[in-house]
């Protein structure tokens, strides 16, 4: 059998499974036992489903997990990149929840239901507008001016959000008064359909509830570091794993695609590089 060489995480239903180079996937499922040695050298992941041409490596800290060209060849036909402006496809606008204060618009291809809002780790949303893409892209614009949102959220400020969420009634009130204050806006429902509000939360699939606190992020991994605990929640791509030795840690899977990961010679619980984060913090990590 081939070696273990992780091609990233996938969101599915909701569920969340890594994948590995030949096409076979693991499911992640919070309480389950984790264990990991990364092997050799990362190498980049490929464009569109198709392999590195030059297996290039590389770096370790890359949230992409590709190499330039890789990357370049990628964005030809992206949305998120503005290269497919003539996407035909119905899309979907949506207000997205984070955590308090922390809320953004974005849009997503009908046909993909809430994965999108799954990658990203959203805990809640609703859905806003339907239409062509570029009456969504507009839409985006317009509320993003109009009620000051953005259309990204650093995950650093995400994956703290996470801790301490308040109840299903405080996100959904939350979420609702998002949407009354979009349809306050004007200027974007002309052009496309507008969507009755309903409140959808992740809390359950993530597996949040109880999410104690962040003591650290990897910062990325290492040939010969382990990594040996239980996983306490997925959400978007994050880990939120628990060692042996107490700390709660973070593991972004992007960081994991390329690398071989080995279940045989896992030596401490922790041996990979983590960055702290200090009690109270509330901003960005980096």
């Amino acid at each position: 059998m081939s070696p273990w060489r992780c091609a990233g995480l996938r969101w599915r239903g909701e569920g969340a499974s890594l994948l590995w180079a030949g096409g076979r996937a693991s499911s992640l499922v919070p309480g389950q036992a984790v264990a990991f040695r990364a092997v050799g050298e990362r190498l980049c992941g490929g464009a569109r489903g198709n392999p590195c041409p030059l297996a290039a490596v590389v770096a370790a800290r890359s949230t992409s997990g590709v190499c330039e060209e890789c990357a370049r060849l990628d964005r030809v036909h992206s949305v998120a990149a503005d290269t497919a402006l003539d996407d035909p496809r119905v899309f979907r606008v949506y207000l997205a929840w984070f955590g308090r204060g922390l809320v953004k618009v974005g849009i997503t291809a009908e046909e993909r239901g809430d994965a999108r809002l799954l990658e990203q780790g959203a805990v809640a949303f609703t859905w806003l507008g339907r239409g062509a893409l570029m009456a969504a892209r507009r839409a985006e614009a317009v509320l993003g001016a109009g009620l000051g949102l953005p259309d990204r959220v650093p995950y650093a400020a995400k994956r703290l959000a996470r801790v301490g969420l308040p109840g299903p009634d405080v996100r959904a009130r939350e979420v609702h008064r998002l949407y009354d204050d979009a349809l306050g806006v004007s200027g974007w429902q002309d052009t496309l359909e507008r969507l009755p509000l309903d409140v959808q939360d992740h809390v359950g699939a993530f597996g949040l509830a109880g999410l104690e606190r962040v003591d650290g992020v990897v910062a990325g991994l290492v040939d010969g570091g382990c990594l040996r605990g239980v996983l306490d929640a997925v959400a978007g791509p994050d880990l939120h794993l628990r060692p042996a030795d107490g700390r709660f840690v973070v593991l972004d899977a992007r960081l994991m695609r390329g690398w071989e990961l080995s279940g045989e010679g896992v030596g401490a619980d922790l041996s990979l590089p983590v960055v702290p984060v200090p009690p109270g913090v509330q901003g960005g990590l980096f």
